[in-house]
This record gives C-alpha cells, structure tokens and sequence, in this order.
C-alpha cells in the first residue's frame, strides 16, 4: 500500500476577507470561487503559485492547512465558515509515511513551477505595479484585526455633492483619541457595520481608501477622513440599501466606529523630491488622491515635481470637493475635470481630458520620476490605459514597453472596483 497523499491545503479567513474579489481576479487558473457570502479555493485546482498572496489587501488569502488529500475541505463546506477550522494535527504514522512537511513543500514548489505558471507571469497580465515606489513610507499593515477591532469617534461628517445630485457622497471624520492608529496616502481601513445579515451573521468588513494624509485631516490631531457614496442601487440600478455605506452616512458626530486594518503596502506614494505624479479617479476614487494632494499641499519644499489630477463625474454637482480644488493654486495642481452629463458643456470622460492634455501626460509618463495612480469604477480602467497608448504612439513612444518598465519599478498603481 503506497504512502497517503498529502497536501498544503489553502484557504481564505472569511473573518478577515473583504470579498474585494482580488484574489479571483488575481488567480491565472480559476482555483478561486465565491457565492454572496464566502470566498474559497478549489483544493484540486489551486497549485501554490502564490500570484493571489500579494495583492490580497488583508492577507486574508494567506492561509494553510497539511492535509490528506483525501480529506481536503471542499468548497461546499468552506462556504459555509463563519472563521477558519482549527488546525488537526495529523497522526504521527500518516506523517511518517508521508514525509516530512520540508518534502510537502518542496514538492508543492515543484509542481508550481512544472506548472508554468509563477507570480511575474501574473503580474505581467495585470496593469498595476505589485510594489510601492521605491521612496514610499514604510506602511503598517493589519494592526486591528476583526476579533479586536479599533473604536473611532465620529468628529464630522458632511456631504460632499449638491443637495439635489444624485450622488450622496459623504466626508467623514474619525478620531482614534490615544489609541495608535497609523496611515499613509493611498493606504484603507475596515468598517465593521453593526447588527447582523438576514442570515443573522456578522456583517463582514467593507474597506474604504483614507482620504487624507499621514498627519491626520487636522494636522497633530490622531485622525482621518474617508469619502462615502452612500449606495441605494445595485450595479443594475435596482434599489438596494448598501449596509456599511449608509450606516456610514447616518453617523453622528459623536458616535463610535469599529474599525479594523490598516491595509494596504503597494498603492503608496513617493516621497523624493524629484517625483512626480498622475492622479486618475472618479466619484470616491478621489479618497486617495485627496490624501496625497493634501500631503504634498503641506509640505511643499519637499515635492518638486509635475502633478496632475484628470477627474471625472457626471457633472460639477456630483463631483466631491469640487469647490475646494478650485481654490487650489494652477501652479501646484494641474487638473482637468470631465464631465459625462452636464447639459452645458460637451460629455467627455477622463481618457478624453488625458488625450486632450497629451503633451503634459506624455512628458510625465516618459520622466523616470513619473508615477500614476488610477482609482474609481473599474469601466474607465481600459478606457485610460487606451488614452495612454494613444498619446505615446502620437509622441513616438511604445506604451506596452512604458507601462511595462512603470510596473516594475513601483510607479502604476491601480484600484478599480
């Protein structure tokens, strides 16, 4: 009788996993699925490429189990955890027979790698950069997990858009009083909604991008903003009451926010001198730009570069701290606004300002210093991508090569959802 097989079992914490969908986008050989609560791994399909472990914002995705094959939990029953099982240790004869668990890996590894299939090769398929640039801040990551989450006091909360706009965005304000707390520009926390589903289950965390710099949304004060869209429809425009988004807009100055995280090691911004940077978004993809505008804004002397800022919305009523960026100096922040449904100007979107602006976008691409940074509803991430082929092909530039040597070296970076 041969030996039982085993294997490195992976799986996804449903305790701390975002349902951001990262991860089975991220996978290059579907191993990864979902249903509306819980996101699994195929255990016959999933070969440890590990191209999923990176991106993944929480670390949710960086989970194992030694096994008998045999015995591997199916996703059926993975879609029913509430938090992953607890480790079983395996009897020592089944060990033995199986070899040590430094063979398990080794083994893992070759078939990964007789797969074909690596972490570059992934990375090269995708258009975001797995690196922070080179001169970014050090980032705290998963300080506050769900089991032991941070509570914050609401100091403010406002809305962004026009009274009669149909989009109801929020700032809201959150002080973390003495608790340690860090963050940096293009960093997200965690919001744990109260109450339960109609499962009666916790709610999972929702994330949400900081939207203001490291020093706080008042400087020497422990604090941070964040940019809400309160959501009352699905993707179809079906009415729906988005769970965390309006628990979020309610809020009260006053009242207590559970908070976990931070997240985030890659969407960071530089911090030498000579950078510059291109900042792409729509609707609350503007939370980071807002957070990296404000950093530079205060600390002039230490950034010398270009900056530019293409923001789209339907109009200027939609358009979240659209009256504070025009009170911003033309010589600190270059900024084009697109606007999709404005009855007095022609409907344009952000890859037609990029086009429009192609001089100044292309001798930003081209600086080694240039860095980009994309971030709001993933439709206009082809449509930029797009916009920056066509303004390098007019400049004699070969945007497959810049876009490939960008990501390498940590300066495209990309959120979408």
């Amino acid at each position: 009788m041969g030996a039982p097989e085993m294997i490195k079992q992976h799986l996804i914490d449903p305790e701390i996993c975002i349902r951001c969908n990262t991860c089975e986008d991220t996978c290059p050989i579907d191993a990864i699925t979902h249903d509306e609560r819980n996101y699994v791994v195929k255990a016959d399909v999933c070969n440890a490429c590990n191209a999923c472990l990176s991106p993944c914002p929480t670390g949710a995705i960086d989970n194992w189990r030694t096994m008998l094959k045999g015995q591997a939990y199916p996703i059926e029953e993975q879609l029913l955890w509430d938090e992953l099982p607890a480790e079983i240790p395996l009897p020592a004869a089944e060990l033995d027979a199986a070899g040590t668990d430094e063979a398990l890996r080794a083994d893992t590894a070759t078939a990964a790698a007789e797969g074909g299939v690596t972490v570059q090769a992934v990375e090269t398929s995708r258009h975001t950069s797995a690196r922070a640039p080179w001169s970014a801040a050090h980032p705290y990551v998963n300080l506050h997990g769900v089991r032991a989450p941070m509570a914050a006091t609401v100091a403010g909360n406002y809305r962004l858009t026009a009274e009669d706009a149909s989009s109801d965005i929020h700032h809201i304000v959150l002080d973390f009083g003495t608790h340690f707390f860090p963050v940096l520009e293009g960093q997200a926390i965690g919001i744990v909604p109260p109450g339960t589903d109609a499962a009666g289950k916790p709610h999972y965390i929702r994330m949400y991008s900081v939207a203001s710099p490291r020093d706080g949304e008042r400087p020497g004060y422990n604090n941070l903003a964040l940019t809400v869209k309160r959501v009352e429809e699905d993707h179809d425009g079906n009415p729906v009451r988005g769970v965390a988004s309006n628990f979020l807009c309610d809020l009260a100055k006053g009242d207590t926010v559970q908070v976990v995280g931070p997240f985030g090691t890659t969407f960071l911004m530089p911090n030498h001198r000579e950078a510059s940077i291109m900042m792409i978004c729509t609707g609350t993809g503007s939370a980071p730009m807002r957070a990296m505008t404000e950093r530079m804004r205060r600390n002039m002397e230490h950034f010398g570069g270009r900056r530019m800022l293409f923001f789209g919305a339907r109009n200027a009523r939609e358009l979240p701290y659209f009256g504070p960026l025009l009170k911003l100096p033309k010589d600190f922040l270059d900024i084009h606004f697109a606007f999709s449904r404005d009855a007095e100007v022609p409907r344009r979107y952000v890859q037609d300002a990029i086009r429009e602006a192609s001089a100044g976008v292309t001798a930003l691409l081209s600086d080694p210093h240039g860095h980009v940074y994309i971030c709001g509803l993933k439709g206009m991430e082809e449509g930029v991508l797009a916009a920056f082929g066509d303004v390098c092909a007019a400049s004699g530039m070969s945007w497959p090569e810049l876009e490939a040597t960008m990501k390498a070296e940590g300066r495209l970076h990309i959120e979408t959802y």
